[in-house]
């Protein structure tokens, strides 16, 4: 790969599973809301569940294949008890402040593997962070004004 593209490349092991997002809000004091789950309802048993940007944005693909963002139910009690106190760790870990989407996929064994995180996710209405705050009871203006509270004092003191 080195030599056919000649640049540096990073091979990742594919994990079979549930694809989760936790949105996480605050600076100083933080909300981590309910977590989210891709799903793909009319996907084979064997195809891999990839979550590629036609299923995260194309709106005619998404009606097509039946791929949406749900409330993530039935998750393991481990995971459930303590997937919120994960994601303000890995937040505060790698430093973000404001608002970011902690990825995750939720293997067959019940294990949680960490993808990614996402400072800049789509807040639109309806979208994984959007619909996480609203789960959560925050409306999306609420949601809005909380954002650019954040992003304007630099910290949580005197937030909606």
């Amino acid at each position: 790969m080195h030599r056919r593209i000649a640049t540096d490349a990073i091979a990742e092991q594919f994990v079979e599973g549930r694809e989760i997002y936790v949105g996480v809000l605050g600076n100083d004091r933080l909300t981590a809301l309910p977590p989210r789950e891709l799903v793909f309802e009319l996907a084979r048993p064997d195809m891999p569940l990839i979550a590629t940007a036609r299923a995260k944005h194309d709106l005619e693909y998404q009606k097509r294949h039946g791929i949406d963002q749900l409330a993530a139910e039935n998750l393991p009690a481990h995971v459930s008890s303590t997937i919120a106190h994960l994601s303000k760790r890995i937040y505060r870990i790698l430093g973000l402040t404001g608002y970011a989407r902690l990825d995750y996929r939720l293997d067959r064994e019940g294990r949680l593997w960490f993808l990614e995180a996402n400072p800049n996710p789509e807040i639109a209405t309806g979208e994984e962070f959007a619909a996480g705050a609203e789960q959560a009871g925050l409306s999306y203006p609420d949601l809005l004004q909380r954002i650019l509270n954040l992003g304007m004092r630099g910290s949580d003191q005197g937030t909606a």
